[in-house]
């Protein structure tokens, strides 16, 4: 442990009173990390943007319709459970006709019960009070109720009520369902259902997913149900983040090997130059590991300053012309492979400094 403060502290004194060295190594590395983020960065935060987009629950959705004759009821929930690569799954009964009960002859907006395993991805409160009485309405429901906020009595034309207890946030992928009103059902309950709709994981398992769900149905009439899924998207998905990564991929790669080897040419004639003061600290007993290990120290250090401050530049140059900005994780895997650079450049100049005899070194002509 004390040998490593030893060296961390020799290494930052001898950067410091080694301006030049070190000012030229940090500007390469900050050059390098800025024209990576610029470059394959921007192209990075481009296809993170779009893959995000993608990888949304309306995207990874599975909906599946069922009429009356189909004979589908909520207890397909427990089979859907098993299947592997299932991120939510709820159930949806057919729609009943509701009216708000202080207008008898107001609009009917339909709705639904409701079965699922979290009652959050249906835009409702984690933990929903009742036996399955109370009724969530979106913004749009409420509005055709005429409700100005999310409380009242609703009931269809043969006089079975619900209570109104909140407002439903309705995701995305639900958003099919508008206007919609909700009515979580119990879990001991059950009830036919006319849309169930299936959340995968990943876009890549929409497709098999469909086909497991689809065999765990047991409906009576199989031509009763329709399938549908984004499969589509999830095939984009994949051509995009196979021809974007490969193009950033190759970008970066092509930099930092040109950054390498310029680091490394111009660390050995600085370190050449800088061969006596080495021969000094020879001479006085620093070992050649000591002076490897102070040179690649040295060498670290300048180089994550430099990293940190290009990749700083280029994220608030791209913030500020409001391109596509890469995630924490990109830079910070820059950021890595920089000081990586840097050490690895500094490797060949610090043994050859290391082998310098101090007795040639400090001869004077």
């Amino acid at each position: 442990m004390r040998s490593v403060q030893v060296v961390m502290r020799e290494a930052i004194v001898s950067a410091l009173t080694a301006p030049v060295a070190s000012l030229i190594t940090l500007v390469m590395i900050a050059g390098m990390c800025s024209a990576v983020i610029l470059t394959s960065g921007r192209t990075v935060g481009a296809e993170q943007a779009v893959i995000g987009s993608i990888d949304s629950a309306g995207t990874r959705s599975i909906v599946i319709r069922a009429k009356p004759e189909a004979g589908l009821d909520s207890s397909v929930l427990d089979r859907i459970r098993g299947l592997g690569g299932v991120e939510w799954v709820g159930a949806f009964s057919a729609t009943d006709d509701m009216r708000n009960e202080a207008f008898p002859g107001g609009a009917p907006v339909p709705l639904r019960l409701v079965w699922a395993d979290s009652w959050s991805a249906a835009g409702m409160p984690a933990s929903v009070p009742g036996g399955g009485e109370i009724a969530w309405g979106s913004q749009t429901a409420l509005d055709q109720l005429g409700m100005s906020h999310p409380v009242g009595a609703i009931a269809d034309a043969d006089g079975v009520g619900y209570a109104v207890g909140g407002r439903l946030e309705l995701p995305t992928h639900l958003s099919f369902l508008e206007p919609a009103v909700f009515a979580p059902q119990p879990p001991t309950s059950s009830g036919a259902v006319a849309v169930l709709v299936v959340v995968a994981e990943r876009p890549d398992l929409v497709a098999p997913l469909a086909t497991a769900v689809t065999g765990v149905l047991a409906v009576d009439d199989p031509t009763k149900v329709t399938v549908q899924t984004s499969e589509a998207l999830a095939t984009l998905r994949g051509l995009i983040e196979g021809q974007l990564g490969a193009f950033g991929r190759t970008l970066t790669i092509g930099i930092l090997l040109l950054t390498g080897a310029l680091a490394a040419v111009t660390l050995y004639g600085l370190v050449m130059l800088r061969r006596k003061d080495f021969g000094r600290r020879r001479a006085l007993g620093a070992s050649q590991r000591f002076i490897v290990a102070l040179l690649v120290v040295q060498s670290g250090l300048v180089a994550f300053t430099g990293a940190v401050l290009g990749s700083i530049t280029a994220l608030s140059v791209l913030a500020g012309a409001g391109d596509p900005v890469p995630g924490l994780a990109y830079v910070a895997g820059l950021v890595v492979l920089a000081v990586a650079v840097g050490v690895t450049a500094s490797l060949l100049p610090a043994m050859a400094a290391a082998r310098r005899e101090p007795i040639r070194e400090l001869r004077v002509p």
